[in-house]
């Protein structure tokens, strides 16, 4: 019996559609489908306007609702269809409903031969039924009121044009210190000058809501887009604030995809310096949606000083390297402990993620150490505290976060230069 995967793929295998001379199927590169909610992925050079590739996207939802229609399949509640390049840069999006299937040609079994003869019409008439209405909820998700309606609207433009620099926090595994670093680089840039946003990607596990006390606020929504919290200097936005504190999010791949899209191109983030995008653990849905989505100026690598977890990180590099995404550098958090007695000590084998950088050729940012003050602090969401020396358990903490954020702006401004977002100037005094 085939599965939904396959009845979409055939439907889009004879796909003929205006601008191009071989089936749209042919440069089908991705499929993801749940309960009726469809993504599709496209490379079609052919298609070389926004016009051109809107109309294909409709002819592919229309083909695959048909097709669907037939089935015992669920019908098509969404659809999205994105068009990419050759090295996989996303061109265009374009978000579907479920529109008004063709009819299929298709005979039901065991059904009686026409008639040549018009029998009356006796059905009593009905008013029309309203399309169903996508449910893009799992439990524990709680709807957010007035958003924008993107549905059929081509991405002309990037909404995060007014964004100077995007910063992806990754790691190859969980429990490292991501959000910590995510939290900390976001409050030191600001405290810098710097205009900056933080986004929390991390669907399954967000932790903003603890890290930045968010818990008494609401999300707002104004002129159709999610309103940034403005907490410790910065503009924060966190998928906890629109889920059920104590519920999980039960979303397969195409849902957590949505949900990061939305997260980030409908929020009025305005004019930033840097976004910080806190990334969940791994390499999975989220972390190909934002490589695919958006033009990040690099990534910063979160790993811990033990073999388990220069593991896994080597794992997150590599996929960093493969999608083309320069790594900013690597930070070895958790690198060593500072007790009440002002001792160090090196807990899980100081230094050994700085060696992962050196072997691997990558810059290194720095090494965070842990005290009890770093953690009291974040659970009580003031990450402002760690860069006080009065509230951070002496010079040691905030020294080392003051050097991180340093060393990541020198290498911000490299990475810049290499992709030709910036030039160099001279000074003279």
């Amino acid at each position: 019996m085939p599965t939904t995967k396959d009845i979409i793929r055939d439907s889009l295998a004879t796909l003929r559609t205006p601008g191009l001379d071989t089936p749209l199927g042919d440069g089908l590169e991705w499929i993801a489908e749940c309960d009726g909610f469809v993504s599709l992925k496209f490379h079609a050079p052919a298609l070389d306007t926004p016009d051109s590739r809107a109309s294909a996207a409709r002819d592919a939802r229309d083909a695959v609702a048909a097709a669907l229609a037939s089935a015992d399949t669920p019908p098509v509640r969404s659809l999205i269809v994105e068009f990419v390049d050759h090295a996989g840069t996303v061109l265009q999006t374009e978000r579907l409903g479920p529109g008004n299937p063709k009819p299929t040609n298709a005979k039901p079994q065991n059904a009686p031969p026409p008639s040549t003869k018009a029998a009356p019409d006796t059905r009593t008439p009905t008013a029309p039924t309203a399309p169903p209405t996508p449910n893009t909820q799992s439990p524990g998700h709680r709807p957010i009121a007035g958003l924008a309606d993107t549905a059929g609207q081509p991405a002309h433009t990037d909404p995060l044009d007014s964004i100077k620099h995007i910063i992806a926090v990754g790691a190859g595994k969980g429990g490292v210190g991501k959000s910590t670093i995510a939290v900390n680089l976001a409050v030191g840039l600001a405290r810098q000058g710097h205009a900056v946003g933080l986004l929390d990607g991390d669907i399954y596990g967000p932790s903003l809501p603890t890290m930045l006390a968010l818990d008494a606020l609401e999300q707002s929504v104004v002129a159709g887009k999610l309103q940034p919290h403005t907490v410790h200097g910065i503009k924060a936005i966190t998928i906890g604030k629109l889920v059920e504190p104590d519920k999980p999010l039960i979303w397969r791949g195409p849902m957590a995809h949505g949900a990061f899209k939305q997260l980030v191109e409908q929020a009025s983030w305005g004019e930033l310096d840097y976004l910080i995008i806190d990334l969940p653990p791994g390499t999975g849905d989220v972390c190909l949606t934002m490589a695919q989505t958006l033009k990040l100026t690099g990534a910063v690598l979160v790993c811990t000083p033990q073999r388990v977890a220069q593991d896994d990180a080597i794992r997150a590099a590599r996929m960093f390297q493969q999608l083309k995404i320069d790594i900013l550098g690597v930070v070895e958090n958790m690198s060593y402990f500072i007790g009440d007695d002002r001792k160090e000590y090196d807990i899980f084998g100081r230094g050994g993620a700085e060696i992962m950088a050196q072997r691997m050729g990558l810059p290194f940012l720095g090494a965070l150490p842990i005290n009890i003050p770093l953690r009291a602090n974040s659970d009580s969401g003031n990450p402002t505290a760690n860069f006080d020396p009065a509230t951070a358990g002496g010079e040691a903490l905030p020294q080392a976060l003051q050097s991180l954020v340093t060393t990541l702006e020198g290498q911000v401004a490299l990475a810049s230069l290499r992709q030709g977002k910036a030039k160099p100037t001279l000074s003279i005094r």
